[in-house]
């Protein structure tokens, strides 16, 4: 994580910066637990630390002594303000870097003489030569200090990656979580290490990636510190959700489930410090550069895009439809959404915006049968497992550093069939994927609602799965491209439009008024779903529980300092162009442009289900400059120079159609 420096103390601006004070061994070794020092307990850390694994790390039980680190614990409590922020990779509370410290004025500091005397302490020679005996890891700087508080509450994780960034060495987190309510194991909030992969390829270079499951859980623990050296390609861990209380008094008599912590890292030694090297820091980034990419890794992502080219591309108009392609298409979709004039309000909206969202877009019966089907396989047990898992037909995405959910491609769909594991293995869910999204049928309507020109499709289903999975952000370089999500969850409570009529589907359906607020509209969507409280939980004031899963297009951020995906951190959400909650039965479509991100949110266990949908990707032809000359071109709306932009805050669900219209089953 990257992180800017912040004040400390609330209300108190910087002063000009002090120099660190320099520990002796006597008085630094006080500031520890007695007897840490002892040549025998630095032997026994060293052993373990060698002998661990899934990569080497160690855990040290009552680091600090106890009496100071409790008076720092107090002074970060009454002292420290905390910046609630959250993006693709985490969602955290978090200080500034405790490094600045030194440029708090005389005032502030005065209120955190502890807080300064662990930071000293943490820093000092006799620690650094302690954690660099046990690391075998080289010198390390008492310069260079990066520190920072801090807190999860219930709700908050950071996902997997590595922690290799600039001069980086030695990884760390030393626990202040209640003293005197000891931390569970079942609350979440662990330190998890991933075991690494290595994969020898044709060429017979050797790649190295994270396995998909966690192989080593550290929860947190009073006085508690875990550090590791950082290994390019290697140190992959996480931090386990904090779980939810099941109510505001479990919670009050937990202690609320503050998993605070003060974490940092050890850099190698700066200018001036013994064992400084010129040039060993750019020589450390080109070394962590190189072996991140040895092997080519990428290629053992999984899933890899499978795309199935159009023969001879070419527009579609509404005459091409004949009876039988009409037939063909009222077996999946809604009657309503095969109208000219509905096709018609379609096209116009989406060439307007270069996006759309289409509820109750199954047709009654086969949607029937989907959820039937889903909501039977979300109620069954699901494996811890991954290989487990695997051993069936739906797969696990990998990377963790990347990705993680259960998928079925069409063509592993196609192979189960193949393989005759019987009819009742062929599921509607595969035949989305095999007969109705791939089919010329679809792909017409599809072109005549988005007036573009598939040149080939990739589609995938995919299953998040409650406290486990995520897509990170990912950008998309190259030519605009329609992409497809049909939002397939049979759960309602996600916070998103559905939760304000679960009950109304087939009403929407009958009159095709099935639109709400616009999905971007957060707010908006979570005041509707307060509509739903009862009046107990109104009277209990139960705070409404975000739970993730929602899936988000954002802006690109040409600030390489920033965290890429920056979208919670202060309210401020200007960035994101498309926001959607899993939902049941509505498709999105979305033209996406270059360089414009895209993530869905890491599911809480909190979450009322599993987030089920269809994703799929269409290459489209670009349209001619001709075509673009003979088109508006004071059009504001639209969301670039050329109206290929992913949208803009103008963007709202489509407004449905006319009570009149009516949806009557095919069969």
């Amino acid at each position: 994580m990257k992180r800017k420096a912040q004040s400390q103390a609330a209300g108190h601006k910087p002063a000009k910066k002090k120099s660190k004070t320099s520990l002796s061994h006597e008085d630094a070794t006080k500031r520890f637990r007695k007897g840490l020092f002892d040549k025998d307990v630095l032997d026994k850390y060293t052993k373990g630390y060698a002998e661990s694994s899934p990569y080497k790390h160690s855990v040290i039980h009552e680091l600090i002594d106890d009496s100071l680190l409790r008076a720092v614990r107090e002074e970060i409590k009454n002292n420290v303000s905390f910046t609630p922020k959250e993006t693709d990779i985490y969602k955290i509370h978090q200080s500034g870097d405790l490094a600045n410290l030194d440029g708090l004025d005389d005032e502030a500091l005065a209120k955190l003489p502890s807080l300064l005397a662990l930071r000293d302490a943490m820093y000092s020679q006799a620690f650094r030569d302690y954690v660099a005996h046990i690391t075998g890891c080289g010198p390390l700087s008492g310069r260079k200090t990066d520190m920072a508080i801090n807190v999860y509450t219930p709700g908050c994780y950071l996902l997997c990656h590595d922690d290799v960034i600039g001069s980086r060495k030695v990884s760390y987190i030393l626990y202040l979580t209640d003293p005197d309510i000891p931390w569970k194991a079942e609350w979440g909030g662990a330190l998890r290490l991933f075991p690494v992969r290595t994969i020898k390829g044709k060429d017979g270079q050797v790649a190295r990636t994270p396995a998909p499951d966690a192989s080593k859980i550290i929860p947190p623990a009073w006085n508690q510190l875990s550090f590791f050296a950082v290994q390019p390609g290697e140190s992959f861990h996480d931090v386990e959700e904090v779980y939810h209380a099941e109510n505001q008094e479990q919670l009050k008599k937990e202690g609320g489930r503050v998993r605070m912590a003060i974490s940092g890292w050890f850099h190698i030694p700066q200018i001036g410090e013994d064992g400084y090297i010129e040039g060993a820091e750019e020589k450390l980034a080109k070394n962590s550069g190189l072996m991140q990419l040895q092997g080519n890794p990428d290629q053992y992502d999984l899933p890899q895009s499978k795309p199935v080219p159009v023969e001879e591309p070419q527009s579609s108009s509404q005459e091409e439809f004949n009876e039988a392609d009409l037939e063909f298409l009222l077996k999946y979709m809604s009657p309503t959404y095969l109208t000219p004039d509905t096709l018609e309000q379609i096209a116009e909206h989406f060439d307007e915006l270069s996006t759309i969202t289409l509820p109750n877009i199954l047709g009654k019966k086969f949607a029937k049968k989907l959820r039937d089907y889903v909501t039977a396989q979300e109620a069954a047990s699901l494996p811890e497992d991954s290989a487990e898992i695997e051993k069936g037909p739906w797969q696990v995405a990998k990377p963790p550093h990347k990705h993680r959910f259960l998928y079925l491609q069409s063509d592993s769909a196609a192979a189960s069939k193949k393989n005759g594991k019987g009819k009742e293995e062929y599921s509607p869910i595969k035949e989305l994927l095999e007969e109705f999204l791939p089919s010329p049928q679809f792909r017409r309507w599809l072109q005549i609602a988005t007036k573009s020109v598939v040149e080939s499709h990739d589609f995938i289903a995919r299953r998040f799965r409650r406290g486990k999975d995520y897509t990170l952000a990912t950008g998309h370089e190259g030519k605009p491209r329609l992409e497809l999500t049909l939002g397939i969850t049979p759960t309602s409570g996600w916070g998103g439009d559905e939760d304000e009529d679960e009950d109304e589907d087939d009403a929407a359906e009958e009159n095709g008024d099935g639109s709400k607020p616009n999905g971007k509209g957060k707010g908006k969507a979570k005041a509707e779903a307060s509509k739903k409280k009862s009046k107990k939980e109104t009277e209990e004031e139960e705070q409404e529980v975000e739970v993730g899963g929602h899936e988000v297009y954002m802006a690109g951020d040409d600030d390489a300092d920033e965290d890429a995906a920056v979208y919670k951190s202060g309210g401020d959400d200007e960035n994101i162009l498309f926001f959607e909650s899993p939902a049941w039965n509505k498709l999105s479509l979305v033209l996406r442009d270059s360089g414009v991100l895209k993530f869905v949110k890491y599911v809480s266990r909190k979450a009322p289900g599993d987030r089920w949908d269809i994703s799929g990707t269409f290459e489209v032809e670009e349209p001619d400059d001709e075509d673009d000359e003979d088109e508006d071109s004071d059009d504001a709306t639209k969301g670039g120079e050329n109206g290929t932009g992913v949208l803009d805050d103008t963007e709202e669900e489509w407004g449905g159609f006319s009570s009149s219209s009516s949806d009557s089953d095919s069969d």
